[in-house]
C-alpha cells in the first residue's frame, strides 16, 4: 500500500477507500473473467490473502514473460546462428545474441573506450544501457564455443529483464492504489511479451514505472533522480518532463517541479559525465547514430521512403520530424492548460511518448514497451487496449515476414513490402486511436475510467487534488457535460479537498 500525500489527495471517504474493480465496471473484464471463475463477488473478503494484488499481477507479469522466452527458443537453438531467415519466419529474432560479439562483448572491448572493428566504432546506446548490457557480459562465462558464448549472454540477459518486468508490473500496480488490478493490462500485454527480450528498453522502462510511482506518492526529487537514470538509459523518458510542466503551471507547484528537474538533471550526469570527460567520441556515438540514422521500420517516413523516387534526405527528415514533435508538444501544452478539469499526469505522459514515436523515424516494434505501462495508467479501459495490442501483435508479424521475404532471394517467401506498409499504417492506427480516446477523457471527463470512480488524479502527487492557478480559455467555468454528469465525483480545484459528492 503506498502512502498517499497528506492533505493534497483526493479520496473518497475518510476512511481507507475500497479497491475499484474492473469486473464491475469493465464489460471485458469481466467477460474475461470467466476463464477464472467470474467476477468477483460483493461479499468477497479482499486483502486477507497472501494473495493480493501486487503478488498476483507480479507472477503474471513474470509468467507472460517466461513465455516470450519460449517463443523465442526456435531462434536460441538456430535461428540465432545459422540460416538467418529462419530468425525471421519463426518470429523470434532478438539484437542481444547478435550484439554480444557485434559490440565487442565476446573480445572483452570496454564499452565508449574501445573502438570496434567494422562500421560502428563504439556502442550506439546510452551509458546506463552499456553498463547493462557489460554487465551480463560479465555474467557470461568466457569458455565454449561463440555460440555458447551468446546463448549465456542472452539468457543473463533475459534474467536481468525478467526482473526489470516485475519492477514495472509492482510499480504500475502500486501508482494507483484504489486501481491495483489495472496493471494486468501489462501483466497480459502480449505485445509486451513478444517483444521484451527485443532490445534492451525494459530497463529505461522500469526506471520510468519507478518514477512516476515516487511522483505518485508526492516524492518529487526521487521521481527526478529515478527519471533521471532512465534518460541515462533511454532518451524518451526525459519528454515526461515537459507535460510535468505545464501541468505544474497550472497548479502552481514550481517548487516540486524544480526538485523534480533538479534531481533528472543531477542523476543523468553522475551517469553521463564520467564517459564525457575521457570518452567523449565513445559517448556521443548515441546521439551521433540517432542524427544520422537514415529512415527505418515502422515509421510513416518508410512508407514516403519506399514509395517515391526521390526521398527525403536524412537531414530533411529530421528537420520534418522535429517540427512534427514541436507541433505534438505545443498542441499537448495547449491541451493541458485549456481542458475544462486539469488533466491527468499518466495521460499526458502517454500523448507525450506516443506523439514522440509517432512522428520518429523509426518505430522498431519493442518500442510498444515504452507505451504499455503508460497505456494502463492513462486509459485503463480493457477493450482500447486490446485493439491496440491487436495492432501491435499484427505489425510483430509483419515485420518479421517482410524481413524473411527480403532474405529469401527469389524465393520470396514472407511478406511483399506494399503488405509491410499496411502493417506499418495498422500500428500507427492503433497508437493514434488509445490517442484519440485519452485526449476524449481529456476533454469529457466523465468518460475517463479513473475519474469515472471518483478520484481527480492518483498518479499525479502533490497535482491530484490542487487548484488551479493558470488556465486558458474556458477551464475555470465548469463545462455543460460535466455539469449533468450523473456518477461518482470528487472536489478538485481546491487544495486538501477530502471529500466527493455522489
Amino acid at each position: 500500500m503506498c502512502d498517499m500525500p497528506s492533505g493534497e489527495s483526493t479520496q473518497a471517504s475518510d476512511h481507507e477507500p475500497e479497491p475499484v474493480r474492473p469486473t464491475q465496471e469493465d464489460r471485458v473484464a469481466a467477460a474475461g473473467s470467466e476463464l477464472i471463475g467470474g467476477p468477483l463477488g460483493r461479499r468477497a473478503l479482499t486483502g486477507t490473502s497472501w494473495w493480493s494484488p501486487v503478488r498476483v499481477i507480479a507472477l503474471v507479469a513474470i509468467g507472460m514473460f517466461a513465455l516470450g522466452l519460449v517463443q523465442k527458443a526456435p531462434c536460441y537453438n538456430g535461428g540465432w546462428f545459422f540460416g538467418a531467415g529462419s530468425q525471421y519466419t519463426h518470429a523470434c529474432y532478438s539484437d542481444i545474441p547478435h550484439l554480444y560479439q557485434g559490440r565487442g562483448f565476446a573480445d572483452g572491448l570496454v564499452p565508449y573506450f574501445d573502438k570496434l572493428p567494422g562500421d560502428m566504432q563504439y556502442l550506439e546506446y546510452p551509458v546506463l544501457t552499456g553498463v547493462f548490457m557489460e554487465v551480463a557480459a560479465w555474467l557470461t562465462p568466457g569458455s565454449g564455443s561463440l555460440q555458447d558464448q551468446a546463448q549465456w549472454y542472452w539468457m543473463a540477459n533475459a534474467g536481468m529483464l525478467m526482473a526489470c518486468a516485475a519492477v514495472i508490473a509492482v510499480c504500475v500496480t502500486r501508482t494507483h492504489a484504489r486501481r491495483p488490478w489495472d496493471a494486468l493490462l501489462v501483466a497480459l500485454a502480449p505485445a509486451f511479451a513478444l517483444t521484451a527480450t527485443i532490445n534492451w528498453d525494459l530497463l529505461a522502462v522500469a526506471l520510468t514505472a519507478a518514477a512516476m510511482l515516487m511522483w505518485s506518492r508526492g516524492r518529487s526529487l526521487a521521481f527526478g533522480v529515478l527519471l533521471g537514470l532512465a534518460t541515462a538509459a533511454k532518451l524518451y523518458p526525459v519528454l515526461l518532463l515537459g507535460p510535468l510542466l505545464v501541468l505544474c503551471w497550472r497548479a502552481g507547484r514550481w517548487r516540486e517541479y524544480g526538485k523534480a528537474l533538479g534531481g533528472a538533471v543531477v542523476a543523468w550526469a553522475v551517469v553521463n559525465v564520467p564517459v564525457m570527460l575521457f570518452a567523449f567520441e565513445g559517448w556521443s556515438k548515441f546521439y551521433t547514430f540517432s542524427q544520422e540514422r537514415g529512415v527505418d521500420f515502422g515509421s510513416f517516413w518508410l512508407i514516403m521512403a519506399q514509395n517515391s523516387s526521390d526521398p527525403l534526405s536524412t537531414e530533411t527528415v529530421n528537420t520534418f520530424a522535429t517540427l512534427l514533435m514541436l507541433l505534438c508538444c505545443a498542441g499537448v501544452a495547449v491541451l493541458a492548460l485549456t481542458a475544462p478539469r486539469r488533466p491527468r499526469f499518466a495521460q499526458l505522459a502517454f500523448l507525450i511518448v506516443a506523439a514522440f514515436i509517432l512522428t520518429n523515424k523509426v518505430y522498431s516494434p519493442q518500442y510498444v514497451l515504452w507505451l504499455v505501462p503508460l497505456a494502463a495508467l492513462a486509459r485503463p479501459k480493457w477493450r482500447d487496449f486490446l485493439v491496440w495490442q491487436a495492432c501491435e501483435v499484427a505489425y510483430f508479424l509483419g515485420i518479421w515476414m517482410y524481413l524473411a521475404y527480403t532474405t529469401s532471394g527469389d524465393a520470396h517467401k514472407g511478406l511483399p513490402t506494399d503488405g509491410y506498409h499496411w502493417a506499418i499504417a495498422l500500428h500507427l492506427l492503433g497508437t493514434l486511436y488509445l490517442c484519440v480516446m485519452v485526449v476524449r477523457d481529456i476533454l469529457m471527463s466523465e468518460r475517463d475510467p479513473v475519474r469515472r470512480s471518483g478520484e481527480d488524479d492518483p498518479s499525479g502527487g502533490v497535482l491530484d487534488g490542487a487548484e488551479d492557478v493558470f488556465v486558458l480559455g474556458p477551464a475555470a467555468r465548469p463545462a455543460r457535460h460535466v455539469v449533468h454528469f450523473e456518477g461518482p465525483r470528487v472536489k478538485w480545484g481546491t487544495t486538501g479537498a477530502t471529500g466527493s459528492s455522489l
